[in-house]
């Protein structure tokens, strides 16, 4: 499996701060939350909805918190410890002990299947074993369907297994794995085929191709890129402009006899421009002393 995007740390923060209203929506909806866009924005930005059940507020504003952990602690290796303090944000005030491992028995929607009790140590051997995996991306997609299919805890499973995915995926510039909602029937059909017969290669081959997000890496051409940093702007009167100019120095913009300009000079003429300016001015004050 190769990476299907190669970003660095700081564009790949970006994308995901960008995003993370949407993000958030497709992991509550994910989760069976019926909540809206704009009701999933609103709770975000910290409004109060009156139609919308308090457990789903508290829902939209823990995986807020979630992704706030995950993003302010990004460069830190993902480990058992870690996936349990996601959890523990995923579900403050919605069950009791989150964050700890479940020691009850749990059944999942759609299947006769069900998990077995987890046993800590059992687990953090596998999360080591699943981050051995060189490629990023495959690294990322395994730790989630593991992650889903072992029901570590009494609820959010999901929701912390996409965040512990995201941690890898972001922290190593791959981009950011998200169901679309138009596609969450299908992958909950194909969830819990894997739940059934623990082979994923199917469900991970469906994440690759439709449910991971990033910025292309676009081919440079630097003869035709403009650099904001290449000139700045100076306001001049007519008279400073006609001695730029007689000086040699090129610039844009219209100049205009009575009043100030504003004229487009080149960063590299700068020095040149303030000394021309500057030895022009001095001059003007010394005439108007006399």
């Amino acid at each position: 499996m190769e990476n299907k995007f190669q970003m660095t740390l700081e564009d790949n923060i970006f994308l995901a701060k960008r995003n993370i209203v949407d993000i958030i929506w497709k992991s509550a909806r994910l989760e069976g939350l019926n909540v809206t866009f704009p009701d999933t924005e609103a709770i975000y930005r910290g409004s109060i909805i009156s139609d919308v059940e308090v457990n789903t507020v508290i829902a939209i504003n823990n995986l807020k918190h979630a992704w706030q952990f995950i993003l302010d602690t990004i460069e830190y290796p993902i480990d058992y410890p870690y996936i349990c303090k996601i959890n523990q944000y995923v579900e403050y005030n919605l069950i009791p002990n989150a964050g700890f491992i479940r020691n009850f028995p749990v059944s999942i929607g759609g299947t006769r299947w069900k998990p077995e009790l987890p046993i800590e140590s059992k687990i953090k051997e596998e999360i080591e074993n699943i981050k051995t995996i060189a490629n990023p991306t495959e690294r990322a997609i395994t730790m989630m369907l593991h992650l889903m299919r072992r029901q570590m805890f009494g609820d959010g499973n999901k929701r912390t297994s996409m965040l512990s995915a995201n941690q890898i995926m972001i922290s190593n510039g791959v981009g950011i794995i998200s169901i679309p909602v138009e596609l969450q029937r299908d992958f909950s059909k194909m969830l819990v085929e894997f739940y059934e017969t623990n082979k994923m290669d199917d469900i991970k081959e469906f994440i690759y191709h439709s449910c991971i997000d990033g910025i292309p890496l676009q081919k440079k051409e630097s003869e035709h890129n403009y650099n904001p940093n290449d000139d700045y702007y100076l306001k001049v009167s007519f008279k400073e402009a006609t001695v730029l100019e007689k000086n040699g120095i090129s610039f844009e913009g219209t100049v205009h006899e009575q009043g100030n300009s504003v004229i487009r000079i080149k960063t590299s003429d700068k020095t040149k421009v303030d000394e021309i300016i500057n030895s022009y001015r001095n001059n003007n004050s010394i005439k108007n002393l006399i």
